[in-house]
């Protein structure tokens, strides 16, 4: 498994915790790059005025450096463009999601906000 790929399985284990569904599931997680033990996250957050703005990054970056050891330097960007959106949401997270409320929510959003005038 490419360290990248590690990187990635670790960002599964970080949830938010609003929203039961890990963050790169969630579509947070806007690129991974991987420079030799060097690796850069690029992240965002559901909304600006997120009260977690300042955790979870730092859990990120703390679950990074526990499940991938190898990587001696993480550094974890929290960027607000493009603004997050449930477009963002994988396969993976909107069948979770289905499975929690028992219908396709991210849908739902999608639909309200194309018929607003």
């Amino acid at each position: 498994m490419s360290m990248r790929e590690k990187v990635i399985k670790a960002l599964k284990k970080v949830y938010d915790p609003e929203i039961p569904i890990n963050i790169y599931d969630l579509g947070l997680v806007y690129g991974v790059e991987v420079y030799g033990s060097r690796v850069k996250v690029r992240m965002t957050l559901t909304a600006p005025g997120c009260p977690m703005a300042a955790y979870l990054p730092a859990l990120v970056e703390e679950v990074i450096k526990q499940e991938v050891p190898e990587a001696e330097d993480v550094e974890v960007e929290v960027v607000w463009d493009p603004p997050w959106s449930p477009r963002r949401v994988t396969e993976e997270g909107r069948r979770r999601l289905r499975e929690i409320f028992g219908r396709d929510i991210v849908e739902e959003w999608i639909r309200r906000v194309e018929e607003r005038p």
